[in-house]
């Protein structure tokens, strides 16, 4: 039909452009965001560009329903601007008419919204929540770098060494201090080689000598040893068994149906719902006021979507701390915006207006 053809081209065109530039500024965000988190030492440098990819992608459910949401606003406003929508309305298509074609567009993208929020949303964070852990768990050698003072994972010891060796498990001119249960260690030594012991990892030190000080007496001990031995790490450690509600999958979230659970599942069963939403409220608030100006309608439909994401936040944690169930948290936020989105679409296809119903009212008295 020649209606739905120009239709989707349009919402094609309006759809690919505004998930282009919405991805863009997304994606400096997150980068802005994650080099900062890099900075501050919550993240590798080395994994910056992963992490901010795995965000992107953890956010892609909303990005495409925005995507959605103005595309069909921003189509729909232009064809009302251009009096397309008077002649379609002359051929005996109502407003009404318009939610299959919009329907027939958008499914794809409503498909892929609820396979990101309900499978690839929680993969995306067990990945970051991975990746953070690995490395802020990483061991005190991973710490070093030649030249620096740097501090240990627990917070107890301080290590320094020289310069780099040839071999990537030794070192030269190290220095240790630590502070341990009764009092401070301080070590040096010339070299220090790695070695695994088990599921432990063991900084062997040769031709030094350490100082050790007791808390509350005056003395000092000094020792010299040809080698000596301390921990730095151990082996890694599962971070998917305990990992928040986030970086569970939904079948895990529906076997334990826990408060956090619940919250969690009503986010993501939110994301899925949200994206069909947005399009039949994008239907009922698309009109332009030819007094007004053009990005008005937008404004306003943006300020709709703030408000609609906000109260899916606030009804997150409600259903975390208990307030509300589930199922009636959805019902009655996501069914009540359909039903509102359609209850304006009824009242702008059959014309309905207060003073017509109070003029019929009049005629019947």
């Amino acid at each position: 039909m020649l209606f739905d053809s120009s239709l989707r081209k349009e919402l094609g065109r309006s759809f690919g452009a505004t998930l282009v530039v919405l991805v863009t500024v997304v994606m400096t965000m997150m980068l802005i965001r994650t080099l900062g988190q890099a900075s501050r030492g919550n993240v590798s440098p080395s994994d910056v560009m992963l992490v901010m990819g795995y965000t992107v992608l953890g956010q892609l459910p909303t990005i495409l329903s925005l995507s959605l949401f103005v595309a069909t606003i921003g189509s729909l406003s232009r064809m009302y601007r251009d009096s397309e929508m008077v002649i379609w309305f002359s051929s005996g298509k109502g407003l009404a008419s318009l939610l299959p074609s919009l329907l027939r567009f958008a499914w794809p993208v409503m498909l892929v919204v609820a396979v990101l929020s309900l499978l690839v949303w929680p993969w995306a964070n067990q990945q970051i929540q991975e990746l953070r852990a690995q490395y802020e768990q990483r061991g005190d050698v991973d710490r070093i770098a030649p030249g620096e003072f740097q501090e240990s994972a627990s917070g107890k010891r301080v290590f320094f060494i020289d310069k780099d060796s040839p071999e990537p498990n030794s070192a030269s001119n190290v220095f240790i201090a630590a502070n341990e249960r009764d009092g401070q260690a301080i070590t040096s030594a010339r070299s220090a080689r790695i070695e695994m012991r088990g599921a432990d990892r063991f900084a062997l030190l040769s031709n030094g000598q350490r100082l050790e000080t007791t808390v509350g007496k005056p003395d000092l001990k000094l020792s010299e040893f040809e080698l000596y031995g301390t921990r730095v790490g151990s082996a890694r450690t599962d971070f998917g068994a305990n990992g928040s509600a986030k970086t569970r999958s939904t079948r895990e979230l529906l076997a334990q149906p826990a408060l956090p659970h619940q919250a969690e599942l009503a986010w993501r069963i939110g994301l899925a719902f949200t994206a069909f939403n947005l399009v039949v409220l994008g239907l009922a608030l698309a009109s332009v006021n030819p007094r007004a100006s053009r990005s008005g309608n937008l404004l306003f439909a943006l300020f709709a979507f703030v408000v609609y994401y906000n109260f899916m936040t606030l009804g997150q944690s409600w259903v975390g701390s208990g307030r509300f169930g589930l199922v009636p948290y959805v019902g009655l936020l996501h069914g009540g915006v359909l039903l509102f989105a359609l209850a304006l679409i009824a009242i702008r296809h059959n014309r309905w207006a207060l003073t017509n119903l109070w003029r019929g009212r009049g005629t019947a008295a």
